[in-house]
């Protein structure tokens, strides 16, 4: 049996948002998944990976390379099959979104 096959969805789960916590935006020293740019993680049966995203705003400079960098390191793991990032601006990023160690870290709370 391979490696593989013995993950399960909801480790590979885990995975998937460990490395989302590697990428940052470049404009806020916190990375994407704390910011609560990251909406919504699906893993199907064939650990094929879909993203639900936004950015802090739609003319974010890294509009065209930050879900090309998230699809990009999602792929790099073993398990993921394949990996889409769709971006949505429904409902828009506010600061609300952001994890309470976001906002400590950017001095917030």
């Amino acid at each position: 049996m391979s490696e593989e096959a013995t993950i399960d969805t909801a480790e590979l789960g885990e995975k998937i948002v460990g490395v989302l916590k590697t990428i940052y935006d470049p404009e806020i020293p916190v990375d994407i998944y704390e910011l609560g740019l990251i909406y919504d993680v699906f893993v199907n049966e064939d650990n094929e990976v879909k993203i639900l995203m936004t950015l802090t705003s739609p003319n974010c400079p890294v509009a065209e390379s930050l879900p090309a960098e998230v699809e990009e390191k999602v792929k790099s793991l073993d398990a993921v099959k394949d990996a889409e990032v769709e971006i949505t601006f429904d409902p828009p990023w506010t600061q609300e979104l952001m994890s309470e160690e976001a906002k400590l870290e950017l001095g917030m709370l």
